[in-house]
């Protein structure tokens, strides 16, 4: 059973940075991608960033030069950066990883709560 574990959430002020870490329960070349997706009260869960196996990033337009995806395949972890937060980004953001073997099989992590207000 794979087990992706956020982290790093929490309340920022409008412009402040936080950073989001997922770790995966087993080595993470084994998934084709992996990304972070969001879902703010009555939206539908969204795909903010995702990295491929070869480290070939993409992201949604709302978040172009704010946020950044990277995957250490040593440690076995996904982060996501995100800098100049506005009031917008506040979601429950998820881990997400497709499986390398079979792609309809996605691995999701519990959510950390971000939230961007003064």
């Amino acid at each position: 059973q794979v087990q992706l574990v956020e982290s790093g959430g929490g309340w920022v002020q409008p412009g402040g940075s936080l950073r989001l870490s997922c770790a995966a329960s087993r080595p993470i070349f084994r998934f084709n991608v992996m990304g972070w997706y969001r879902q703010a009260p009555g939206q539908q869960r969204e795909l903010v960033a995702a990295i491929t196996s070869d480290g070939s990033t993409n992201s949604v337009d709302s978040v172009k030069g704010r946020f950044s995806i990277s995957r250490d395949n040593v440690e076995n972890t996904v982060t996501l950066q995100m800098n100049d937060l506005k009031p917008e980004d506040t979601a429950v953001y998820y881990c997400n990883a497709v499986d390398g073997t079979d792609p309809s099989v996605l691995y999701w992590g519990q959510g950390t709560q971000v939230t961007v207000s003064a």
